[in-house]
């Protein structure tokens, strides 16, 4: 198999196991599961990472990994305004 193959199953599979996990465990929740499958994004891009090429699609990827932790970022700060009872008004 191909690395690109390896990283696109290994990544599937993690999101399967963590859908597998939150629906066995009866909380299935959108945010949690965006920030785990951005992790688990973040470390197949790093482990597929090459040291001295760069492909033509390393620019979608920093563009990806930038929007995902902008989405991120909101999500941690929306959840910590959620624990500690404030709002946030539009």
């Amino acid at each position: 198999m191909r690395t690109k193959q390896i990283a696109i199953t290994a990544f599937a599979l993690w999101l399967v196991i963590i859908s597998f996990y939150m629906l066995f465990s009866g909380r299935f929740d959108v945010a949690l599961f965006f920030v785990l499958g951005f992790m688990g994004f973040l470390v197949i891009v790093v482990l597929t990472d090459l040291r001295y090429v760069k492909p033509g699609y390393q620019g979608y990827v920093r563009f990806l990994i930038f929007a995902g932790i902008v989405l991120s970022g909101v999500v941690i700060v929306l959840k910590l305004m959620e624990i500690l009872g404030l709002q946030f008004i539009f």
